[in-house]
């Protein structure tokens, strides 16, 4: 019989449901918009409906379990949400076990950013890979890192909040509240922000002209038009996001770096000059690690989530041959 887990990424915007395959295939999958501001109740109600909606019809007995990705602070030891500022009431609440009470299946709870670096370690572009860290860039930066073949979670499993190392000392604010993070100047947020600003002082730019927002896809629509304050923003991006994972190989010494996320869609055009700040500013012995794009895309976190159960699976059948 065919095992299968479910995987649950849950979001500010979306709430996101998925059967997943032990190849990490996606056999059917459900969405909706997150009732973000109307309490747990509300939103775990979501997602018990979404998961029966995939079950219906399905082999139950096949079902090993259900991975649930989440955007942190996470207490994923006590499988608590400490402070989850996208979503309303999710305040020292016990995530972990108020699912447990909806759920027949073991419920295990991980970090948004750590659960996308599961998937693409289990299934995408670092699969077979000891080393890697992945970084999500899109309205914040947050990833994970998989070192000497285990998922680095730390203290409280609340490990590689890396959007929150300082890049910039007194730099700009933070929505964390400290000032100069990574997140404050490489998300994709922080790049549409430079954009606005840099458009008004511009007259030669396309950007922005006759009362046109702009959005990062309109900068890069630009750039490939040639305009020149276009391509300058988004050489400055790739610069200060090669700073920023320039850091990360330092710390982590991954083989590949995994890049996920909004701004990814834009991969091709940042790459080189990700790679470029790497080879010039890494120390010598890590210039030859790669960037990559995600494999998995925006499925990164849902497959990661459902690779939660199938790795508990694993590890506790691991268990009892141990036992004897």
């Amino acid at each position: 019989m065919q095992q299968i887990a479910i995987g649950i990424d849950l979001g500010g915007t979306q709430v996101r449901a998925a059967l997943v395959d032990e190849g990490g295939t996606i056999l059917s999958r459900a969405e909706e918009r997150t009732e973000a501001l109307a309490g747990p109740e509300r939103v775990l109600g979501q997602i018990r409906g979404l998961v029966d909606g995939l079950l219906s019809g399905k082999e139950l007995r096949s079902v090993v379990g259900i991975g649930v990705s989440a955007p942190g602070p996470i207490d994923t030891v006590a499988g608590v949400a400490t402070n989850t500022p996208t979503l309303a009431g999710f305040v020292n609440y016990p995530l972990r076990a108020e699912l447990q009470k909806r759920f027949r299946y073991p419920v295990r709870l991980e970090n948004d950013g750590i659960a996308a670096a599961i998937g693409e370690w289990q299934f995408g572009a670092g699969k077979g890979l000891e080393n890697l860290v992945y970084v999500t860039v899109s309205t914040g930066i947050g990833g994970g890192a998989v070192v000497d073949n285990r998922v680095v979670r730390g203290r409280k499993g609340m490990a590689a909040h890396i959007g929150h190392m300082s890049v910039m000392p007194n730099g700009a604010p933070c929505p964390c509240g400290n000032r100069g993070c990574f997140e404050a100047y490489g998300s994709g947020t922080a790049f549409t922000a430079r954009a606005r600003e840099r458009a008004l002082q511009c007259a030669e730019t396309t950007l922005g002209k006759n009362g046109a927002d702009v959005h990062s896809r309109d900068v890069f629509t630009a750039g490939r038009l040639g305009d020149t304050l276009a391509n300058d923003l988004i050489d400055e991006e790739a610069e200060i996001l090669g700073r920023g994972f320039t850091s990360l190989i330092h710390i982590f010494s991954p083989e590949i770096v995994v890049m996920g996320g909004g701004l990814s869609h834009e991969f091709e055009r940042l790459q080189q000059g990700i790679q470029t700040y790497i080879s010039h500013w890494a120390m010598p012995a890590f210039r030859d690690v790669q960037v990559v794009r995600a494999a998995l895309g925006q499925n990164s976190g849902l497959i990661g989530a459902a690779a939660l159960a199938f790795l508990s699976v694993r590890s506790t059948r691991a268990r009892t041959v141990a036992a004897g």
